[in-house]
């Protein structure tokens, strides 16, 4: 065999002393190949460089090995963090990624992209564009139908008739806050994310049901809006100081605010956490160099990009056995748990 092209399957055969047939079996990973056979093989794709040409591969198994990524938003470290999920995963497991960004999660074709997306004969589709207002009613359609499987990841707003797999943000509320008033807060306020935003209006409820379930006050004087970036944590304390001057502790929805929130802290002359404890969420890799340390909410944001992965190649998989109809019933819903990164920027607990 030329060393200065790449070999052909018939090459592989005949050095084999079998079938293409064969080969193609062993390529695939079938049992029906005797051992030593299958040895073989493969020691002579290894030695010859050969490999499979994926193009030829997926017309003749009616498969693309692609998969369809709409996504927004990669400047903010949560949508980020799931696509890199998606991508590793999909390395993984022998798929390519065809990515589509949209600039406005409310204002996306969604119809336009989905057909984009199947006219390039991808085997399914991940939709990561958060849950930002009804951005997602399509979804939520009876007899909603697609060409190939689709699946949303992050934000659970609505009974969607797709698969879809987020991270309990109510739970990230109530950790937040729970561990604020074990450490001896008692007038906890609030920095939200923007409040279109799904995980924005969860974590409010997380805040609120702690505090209400302590008989303790949870007022929208408590509360400042954010928009995810430091600035706004920075006027979010100015805020709320002017609004509830007995705030000792404060929830910000993600560590940029948080951050924003103890620069505020440090100008104002209020020590963290002795004066103010502060909890963040995300626990972005310079969390644990902020001054103090930040204490915040770990999100599994990349197992959720993984997982979307796996439970669409499932899908995948399932769908070319045999097409299921829909039947109106909501799809699973899996939700991923956070969990609390305790630090120095608040109070212990006892």
């Amino acid at each position: 065999m030329s060393a200065r092209r790449r070999p052909t399957i018939k090459e592989v055969a005949a050095a084999a002393g079998v079938s293409t047939q064969t080969v193609s079996r062993v390529i695939n990973n079938r049992p029906d190949v005797a051992p030593e056979t299958f040895e073989r093989i493969q020691q002579i794709i290894s030695e010859t460089g050969y490999s499979p040409n994926m193009f030829a591969r997926g017309l003749t198994q009616g498969r693309s090995h692609t998969l369809g990524v709409v996504a927004y938003g990669l400047e903010y470290f949560g949508p980020s963090r799931v696509l890199t999920g998606i991508e590793q995963q999909a390395a993984a497991v022998g798929y390519a990624i065809s990515l589509n960004l949209i600039h406005e999660p409310e204002q996306a074709d969604v119809e336009g992209l989905l057909a984009s997306l199947v006219s390039r004969q991808v085997d399914g589709i991940i939709w990561a564009v958060p849950d930002v207002g009804d951005n997602r009613a399509w979804s939520n359609a009876a007899g909603s139908d697609h060409p190939v499987p689709v699946l949303l990841v992050g934000g659970m707003g609505g009974q969607s008739l797709l698969g879809s797999i987020g991270i309990d943000n109510r739970a990230i509320g109530r950790l937040a806050t729970e561990h604020l008033l074990s450490g001896g807060a008692r007038h906890v306020g609030l920095v939200t994310g923007p409040m279109d935003w799904w995980e924005s209006r969860e974590r409010q409820l997380g805040w609120r049901e702690s505090l209400q379930e302590r008989g303790l006050p949870a007022s929208d004087r408590q509360i400042a809006n954010g928009d995810w970036s430091a600035t706004s944590g920075e006027a979010g304390l100015y805020q709320l100081v002017e609004q509830a001057p007995d705030l000792d502790a404060v929830f910000a929805s993600n560590d940029q605010m948080a951050l924003g929130v103890m620069h505020a802290a440090h100008r104002l002359g209020r020590r963290i956490p002795d004066e103010l404890s502060v909890v963040g969420v995300d626990n972005i890799a310079e969390a644990s160099h902020f001054w103090p340390a930040l204490t915040t909410v770990d999100q599994p944001l990349r197992d959720a990009g993984g997982l979307a992965v796996r439970e669409l190649d499932g899908a995948i998989r399932r769908a070319r056995a045999a097409r299921r109809g829909q039947d109106g019933a909501p799809a699973p819903r899996t939700l991923l748990q956070p969990k609390l990164v305790i630090r120095e920027s608040s109070r212990p607990t006892p």
